[in-house]
């Protein structure tokens, strides 16, 4: 794997400033130092990102260019930068912290029928029947018998982006602790969440016989999803599918998260692109100080409040030739699989982690629509 840690774009700190190349196995993602006394940089880079890209350079007159020659009709497709939404104020913090900081695998839902939350109780006792049958391998299992494992529905408050979105709902496979009834801890074994964020036009086209919760996301043994997943399609007529994230989609994702506004940032902002190579692949991991890539945004960024195509298309492209003028290699030619913020990272091959609380509906606000239109 190729890894490298753009210049800085601090002006204060440009002396430090270098770019590395360097080829290793080590793990997608992990970034050598950039401004390391001790190592020797294979090429400078202390021009920084903002300063290179505002300047009167090639690529500067190339992004004008750009954007004198590209026309963009009114039908381009523009997003609102994720903000923190005051139904969120309303979760419950332990389950808010549940969520965060942990991997979870994507799925579109169709529309479950005749579901109601009224039977959470009742459906907690059928599927525990029924993992506890798919764990037995056809044994016969009543329901109502006392098993070492339990499934748990509970709601999930304050996860919807207007009121008229259906509710979350969580669901958990449990192993019952064997220890007494006062030091029991039961250990999550599985988990998964159902939402639905923004999902208005979705709802307009259902009956009210059908529940809209067209965003799955499951955290566990992929059997376990297996299980829950056939006992879902059989109960309530619905349909789940693995829901990817393509390359167009991780850019929408790259820039949007970074128009975020943080109060403080919590990990570096990492690209991670795939090489096809004979007879293996080779991945280009490419990270930038969060403040930089800000930076980047914020000169490309025209548009108060919102994100639009030609934007996501700008930043993409200004970090493409940053790359290039250093390392001569055309990003180009391979194939974004992952991005990675302050506020979460994806993979595409629908794979989550949602790092900041302050912007989770908005992270699933996006999600919810890549799932409405795959179900579409």
């Amino acid at each position: 794997m190729l890894c490298v840690a753009s210049g800085l774009a601090r002006p204060w700190r440009a002396e430090h400033a270098q770019a590395r190349l360097s080829a290793g196995t080590g793990h997608p993602g992990t970034m050598e130092p950039c401004d390391s006394p001790e190592s020797t940089p294979r090429q400078n880079a202390s021009s920084n990102l903002k300063d290179y890209f505002l300047a009167s350079t090639p690529w500067q007159k190339r992004l004008e260019s750009v954007r004198k020659q590209t026309s963009f009709v009114q039908t381009t497709p523009r997003r609102k930068v994720p903000e923190c939404s005051q139904l969120q104020e309303t979760i419950d913090p332990h389950k808010l912290a549940f969520l965060l900081h942990k991997q979870w695998t994507l799925y579109s839902l169709t529309p479950l029928y005749k579901f109601s939350y009224t039977n959470l109780k009742e459906y907690s006792r059928l599927l525990s029947a029924f993992v506890a049958a798919e764990k037995q391998k056809g044994l016969a299992v009543e329901v109502g018998e006392d098993f070492n494992i339990k499934v748990i529905f509970s709601t999930l408050l304050g996860i919807k982006g207007t009121p008229r979105d259906s509710e979350a709902f969580l669901v958990q496979i449990l192993s019952k602790s064997q220890l007494p009834s006062k030091n029991r801890e039961d250990k999550v074994l599985w988990t998964g969440w159902f939402c639905c964020i923004f999902g208005d036009s979705f709802l307009e086209t259902v009956s009210e016989d059908f529940t809209c919760l067209p965003l799955f996301l499951a955290n566990g043994s992929e059997s376990n999803t297996a299980i829950i997943g056939t006992w879902f399609q059989k109960t309530f007529d619905c349909y789940f599918s693995r829901l990817a994230i393509n390359a167009f989609n991780l850019s929408w994702m790259a820039a949007m998260w970074t128009a975020c506004k943080m109060d403080h940032y919590m990990a570096t902002t990492e690209f991670l692109w795939s090489v096809p190579c004979s007879p293996q692949s080779l991945d280009i991991s490419y990270a930038v100080h969060p403040e930089d890539a800000k930076a980047l945004w914020d000169s490309v960024h025209k548009t108060p409040g919102e994100v639009t195509q030609e934007e996501v298309d700008l930043f993409m492209d200004c970090l493409c030739s940053h790359f290039h003028r250093h390392f001569k290699i055309h990003l180009s030619a391979t194939r974004l699989v992952r991005v990675s913020t302050s506020v979460a990272s994806a993979h595409t091959d629908g794979k989550i982690k949602i790092l900041c609380h302050k912007y989770l509906i908005g992270v699933l606000a996006y999600l919810t629509e890549l799932a409405v239109f795959q179900i579409e």
